[in-house]
């Protein structure tokens, strides 16, 4: 554990075995280190995970390495000598759980594959997030975000009706299968509790993309109905979308009838609820384009602000399109204290908040090999063993 930690998040006394690189696997590492757990990232010696080569850089040091790596010790280490699998052998018999994210086979290669590893410890949790997961016939396959957003259907979705499919503007193909192997190891953890042993955890980053399609993909499995692209706009209740005012860009969404007839009447346009094209929602989502030339005419007479201001009075919700920028200096978000300051540079906190998480930190990424001697010295070796670790090259 920490040396100097001094405070006990909820997943305190959980060490994490991290073999994870780019984003797809740190991001869930991150997460469980930011609540409290262990994380000991695994890199190779002089070259560690390959975004640490990824500008833009902060006094020399990646910011897409330093965002996803928070919260974690960095243990450089020879996989392929002896001396290094002895140190693996010596870490799996003590961690709680390991992450990695291979493509599958290259852990099996290394002799670090879930049933090997869960001989030497059956209490260990393995989670392993790939593109396609463990089983089926693309499961050696490469992958990265794109990839999994165009094959999944999430960019068939997104973006203008007659413009070209988009990727959404996030690495959502990563972070979801991050956070799907974040819930499955906190519940193998739980079934730990009970049974006594350990598991595997399988997620795939395209299984991942098809859940966070739900809706899409339940309306085309029980109708056919197929779902395309209608840029901001809702498929099933309208109005639901972005308009243009006289500056800026604002969402204005009506999921109730009180709230499409508050919205008429901030518009001034209550005619328009005794409008027989748009009486209740199923209709006003069938003449959508119709309806939706009326308002836009409306909200291109006030600023974003003045709209903001009488939509907010009505109880109609709605919000500004934001931009980065924005976001980042918004009075919600510096009240739920979502950037935090850590060596210098401002990242984005983890955001769930209550007593659970209480005495959660953010620590700064580690350099690379940071903490190899600390942590080998924490696992039973004397000084003179690393010490010819270090000369051997081993870590």
């Amino acid at each position: 554990m920490w040396p100097d930690q001094t405070t006990r998040g909820p997943l305190d006394g959980l060490t994490i075995l991290d073999f994870t690189h780019m984003l797809a696997g740190p991001y869930c590492t991150w997460l469980l280190g930011a609540l409290g757990g262990d994380v000991i990232k695994i890199e190779r010696p002089g070259h560690g995970d390959h975004t640490r080569s990824l500008d833009p850089k902060l006094e020399g040091e990646s910011l897409y390495f330093l965002s996803v790596n928070r919260n974690k010790r960095s243990l450089t280490l020879d996989l392929k000598t002896e001396a290094g699998r002895e140190v693996i052998e010596r870490l799996v018999a003590r961690a709680d759980i390991l992450v990695e994210n291979n493509r599958p086979g290259v852990m099996e290669r290394l002799s670090l594959d879930a049933p090997r590893l869960l001989a030497i410890n059956p209490r260990l949790i393995y989670a392993s997030v790939s593109g396609f997961g463990q089983t089926g016939p693309y499961r050696e396959r490469p992958a990265f975000d794109a990839v999994i957003q165009a094959m999944s259907g999430m960019m068939s979705v997104t973006g203008e009706t007659h413009r070209p499919p988009s990727r959404v503007g996030a690495s959502i193909g990563d972070m979801a299968a991050s956070l799907f192997a974040a819930v499955g190891i906190l519940a193998a953890v739980h079934e730990r509790e009970r049974t006594k042993r350990g598991t595997v955890v399988d997620v795939a980053m395209l299984d991942a993309q098809v859940a966070l399609l739900e809706n899409a993909m339940a309306r085309f499995l029980n109708t056919g109905e197929l779902p395309r692209r209608i840029g901001s706009r809702h498929p099933l209740v309208t109005p639901f979308q972005a308009f243009s005012t006289s500056d800026e860009a604002i969402v204005v969404c009506c999921d109730t009838e009180p709230q499409w007839r508050a919205l008429c009447r901030t518009l001034g346009r209550f005619d328009l609820t005794t409008d027989a094209r748009f009486e209740h929602n199923s209709l006003r989502t069938a003449n959508h384009a119709e309806l939706e030339l009326l308002l836009a005419a409306e909200f291109v007479k006030r600023s974003r602000e003045e709209w903001l201001a009488l939509l907010r009075q009505a109880d109609v919700p709605s919000g500004p399109v934001n931009t980065i920028a924005d976001i980042a200096q918004d009075a919600q978000i510096s009240a739920r204290d979502m950037v935090c300051d850590v060596s210098g540079g401002r990242f984005v906190r983890q955001p769930i908040r209550g007593r659970i998480a209480d005495g959660t930190f953010d620590r700064p990424a580690p350099r690379l090999g940071q903490h190899s001697e600390e942590i080998l010295a924490d696992i039973g070796f004397a000084e003179h063993e690393i010490a010819q670790f270090v000369a051997q090259g081993v870590i």
